[in-house]
């Protein structure tokens, strides 16, 4: 009989305490809003309207095919006549190229173990 009034207790003083919360989550001029329809799908085949413009040209021993986008460099591939293919990228207009390829930018330790 004591553990029933105990737990009868415990959960009523629980819906005590939730009943503000609950009811302060759903203001009451709420309107609902209108339905918004999901975006046209793109069919196989089809093509897309921001497409980048792609340049091919060649310096020295290399071939560079530039990505385009409003007009904006974006991205750069670059093939040699020996070797495997890699891309320099931007993360953003103001950053410097990324590259990606076969051989990452070498990391070179600068830790200062003895300072006189």
């Amino acid at each position: 009989m004591k553990k029933q009034s105990l737990l009868s207790l415990l959960v009523g003083s629980a819906l005590l305490f939730l009943t503000p919360q609950l009811l302060a989550a759903t203001p009451v001029d709420a309107e609902m809003l209108e339905q918004v329809e999901p975006p046209a799908m793109i069919k196989q085949g089809e093509p897309i309207e921001d497409a980048p413009d792609i340049t091919i040209r060649r310096k020295g021993s290399k071939t560079i095919q530039e990505y385009r986008l409003n007009g904006e460099l974006y991205m750069m591939k670059i093939t040699p006549d020996h070797g495997v293919s890699y891309y320099l990228y931007k993360e953003d207009q103001q950053s410097d190229w990324v590259n990606v390829g076969p051989n990452p930018p070498l990391a070179v330790p600068k830790w200062t173990l003895f300072r006189f």
